[in-house]
Order: structure tokens, then C-alpha cells, then sequence
């Protein structure tokens, strides 16, 4: 099954000979290796480039397993540049070369060659990388498939496409699997064979039932505010365990290095600021999320709301969680502060969009209470509702923009 994965293309074809060293990240599994060696190197065919400039190297490979030398690497690349015409030197799983930064610096002081990189999460990351450039490192983030990536890759309809998604998510091999034992083997076995294991790996954590644990009460909790003093509180009241905040806040920082989850911050949008220190986590991947579970907490109001999230991501928005505080009275005359929470506010440049994310608003009640939030943002900034039942997208009395998670999810706009 073949992804065109058109919007990475278009940020590696807008990033050329930008001086800078182009670094694609993401979750294991999720094309980069395909994106860069199929999809981008066909890409430049098509403009033109000659074979002959463009210089790949998969570093996994054993035929090149004498590259993963830095010394090696380094004068096999400048071998390869005979003329002062423009190079490009793609290089995939370069964390195998044991001091690659120093490789990749001394690329950059070569003036006809555009570099571009893939990494393993376990070893490789681009926050390291980035550092070690002094802003020299351009980061292209990756995610699994988007659902209209996903949507078009098959024959059947939305509903029964959306099931298959939210429930298996979007690595590409798993899309062209047929069967729920096939799709979910897979999940869980890549999830403890090979995200586990990075992690762990990567640093060094000795009390693997303790991190499993974690990992279970987030999978558990997606969309749910927390933080690691609830998280350990939870673990000495249910588990007996005497797990520290600061483990677990360790623990969250290594999963999200191995994008594994992301973590979404609460935003105060009247006081326009940062608030509290409990925070969202989202998965990368639904079918993940799902497998770690054992495919046992489907609730698909929340992994909507988390393939939401990940939509808007993927399009380049910032995204937080917005907070909506009022003041009101009770029935004895006191005043009391009520806050109403706004699933997201998406930024991109000057654009600011509220959105609510809403399985269904048939009823009034259920509408009232979307909108709730959002009629007490007293800006001009655009509110959405997303809601999975079809509907034409239409404004209503309340200037508030109603659209389908159909057409959200499949549409390039909101």
C-alpha cells in the first residue's frame, strides 16, 4: 500500500539548500526511512537531480555497515562530490555512527551538499541533535497517517473507516492489514518489543513494572487533566508504591522524547496565560494507545478528541487546552469561580481558533454545553464545534461554526 505523505514532501521540498541540516523525527514506524529513501528521492528525480547527486545511505544496511565509522562516512561523502554542482546526501538511521554530530557539522561547512536525516528515538534525538547545531538543525516532525491519508488509501465508507482508525490508528503497515488479530498482534508487539525496549533502554530504568505502570494509568487517562503529585498519590493508594512525582515526571518526559505521547499545557484565555500545573497527554497513535490497553477502553469520545489533537498538530497549529473563568453566585448570595474548559486553542501565526470537540449535540442540553465555553470567550477569534454525526458545516444563532468530523478530518481547512 502505497502513502504519497504529500505534506512532509512539501516541507523538505520548502527547506532545500536552506543552509541547515534537515532533521526528520517522529515515532518509530511511522515512514521516515520510506518519506526520505522513496518519496523524496523520487521528488528530486522529478526535478531534474541527477542520480549521480544524490548520495543515500541507509546506515542499517550491512552493506554499508563500514560507513557507521565517522571518519569512514565523512570521506565517502566528500568522495562522492566530484563536482561544484549541488549535492544531496541522505542519510537514514544515522545515530549507528558513534559521534554522527561531528559528521554533520562538518558537513554543513561544505557549500554545494543538502543534508538530510533520519534517527532511531532510542538514540537519537532532536532536541540532542538541535543543541549540538546551535540552530543549524531543521526539525520536519513526522506523525503516523492522518486520517485522510488513511481515508484514501481505501474503498469503503467514512463510519466504517473511522472505526478502523480510531481503534488501530495510522502506523502505514498496520493499514494494510486485514484483521483485527493481525492489526492488534502487531500494536502490541511493537509496543513492548520495540518502544519499550527503546525507552528503557535509552535510560536505563530499573524498575520496569513501575514505568509500565505509568504508561497504563496515561493510556488510561487520555484527555483527562493530571499531574505527577495525582499520579503519586494514586500509586501509594492503589499500588502500595513509593514512586516520587519526580521519577514519574521523568518517566512522562521519556515517553514523550520517544513521541510516544504529547503533553498539552492549560492556557487561561482571559488572563492569557499559562496556568497550574496540570496538563493533558494525548497519544501519538490511537492503535497504540488502544493495544497497550489491550483494546479493552475504547471510549471513542476521548480518542476523538485525542485524534483531533494530533489532526491539528500535523497542520502545524500550537495547540493547549483552554481555560474559561467566571464568577457567579450561589443560592446564598456568596460569589464563586466557575471554570469552563475548552478542549483546544490552536494558534498558527496570527490565526487563533477554539474548538470543542463533541460526539453529539442532537439535544439542546447537549449543544448548550459545548458551546457553554465558548460563548464566554469574549474575542473575535473563530469558535468551531466538531461533531462526529454528518452535517452540513454551517454557523449558528450564536456565530459559532458547526462542522463534521468528516469533513474536519478530510478537508485541508477549517
Amino acid at each position: 500500500m502505497i502513502f504519497s505523505r504529500d505534506i512532509y514532501i512539501n516541507q523538505l521540498t520548502q527547506k532545500k539548500q536552506n543552509g541547515m541540516i534537515k532533521i526528520i523525527t517522529g515515532l518509530r514506524r511511522c515512514g521516515k526511512s520510506y518519506l526520505l529513501f522513496k518519496l523524496f528521492y523520487e521528488k528530486l528525480i522529478s526535478q531534474g537531480v541527477s542520480e549521480s547527486h544524490i548520495i543515500k545511505i541507509p546506515l542499517d544496511d550491512l552493506e554499508y555497515a563500514e560507513l557507521r565509522d565517522k571518519i569512514s562516512l565523512y570521506k565517502f561523502i566528500k568522495s562522492k562530490i566530484t563536482e561544484k554542482k549541488l549535492y544531496y546526501c541522505l542519510l537514514d538511521e544515522i545515530q549507528l555512527v558513534d559521534g554522527f554530530e561531528e559528521v554533520l557539522n562538518s558537513l554543513l561547512h561544505i557549500p554545494n551538499i543538502d543534508v538530510y536525516v533520519t534517527g532511531s528515538n532510542s538514540r537519537f534525538l532532536v532536541k540532542d541533535v538541535i543543541t549540538e547545531f546551535r540552530g543549524r538543525g531543521d526539525e520536519i516532525r513526522m506523525y503516523p497517517l492522518s486520517f485522510k491519508e488513511f481515508y484514501e488509501s481505501r474503498k469503503d465508507d467514512f463510519v466504517s473507516a473511522w472505526t478502523d482508525y480510531y481503534t488501530y490508528g495510522g502506523l502505514p503497515l498496520v493499514a494494510g492489514m486485514k484483521t483485527h488479530k493481525e492489526k492488534s498482534d502487531y500494536l502490541s508487539s511493537l509496543f513492548s518489543k520495540v518502544y519499550l525496549t527503546d525507552v528503557i533502554d535509552r535510560y536505563n530504568i530499573r524498575n520496569k513494572k513501575e514505568f509500565e505502570d505509568l504508561l497504563d494509568v496515561t493510556a488510561s487517562s487520555i484527555g483527562a487533566f493530571t499531574n505527577p503529585v495525582k499520579i503519586q498519590n494514586t500509586f501509594r493508594t492503589k499500588e502500595k508504591s513509593s514512586i516520587t512525582n519526580k521519577t514519574i515526571t521523568s518517566y512522562l518526559n521519556y515517553l514523550e522524547d520517544a513521541f510516544l505521547i504529547q503533553t498539552v499545557e492549560r492556557f487561561d484565555i482571559k488572563g492569557r496565560k499559562y496556568i497550574g500545573a496540570n496538563k493533558k497527554y494525548y497519544f501519538t497513535d490511537s492503535g497504540l494507545r488502544n493495544a497497550r490497553l489491550n483494546f479493552r477502553q475504547i471510549e471513542e469520545p476521548h480518542i476523538m478528541e485525542n485524534i483531533i489533537y494530533n489532526e491539528l498538530k500535523m497542520r502545524g497549529y500550537n495547540v493547549d487546552v483552554g481555560i474559561v473563568e467566571y464568577n457567579t453566585k450561589d443560592k446564598e448570595g456568596k460569589t464563586k469561580k466557575i471554570q469552563l474548559e475548552c478542549d483546544f486553542v490552536a494558534n498558527l501565526g496570527n490565526e487563533k481558533i477554539y474548538i470543542q470537540s463533541a460526539l453529539d449535540i442532537s439535544s439542546e442540553k447537549k449543544k448548550t454545553q459545548e458551546e457553554n465555553s465558548l460563548l464566554r470567550i469574549n474575542d473575535s477569534f473563530k469558535k468551531i464545534i466538531i461533531q462526529k454525526e454528518k452535517v452540513i458545516p454551517h454557523y449558528d444563532d450564536n456565530g459559532i461554526y458547526i462542522i463534521c468530523l468528516e469533513d474536519f478530518l478530510t478537508g485541508d481547512e477549517l
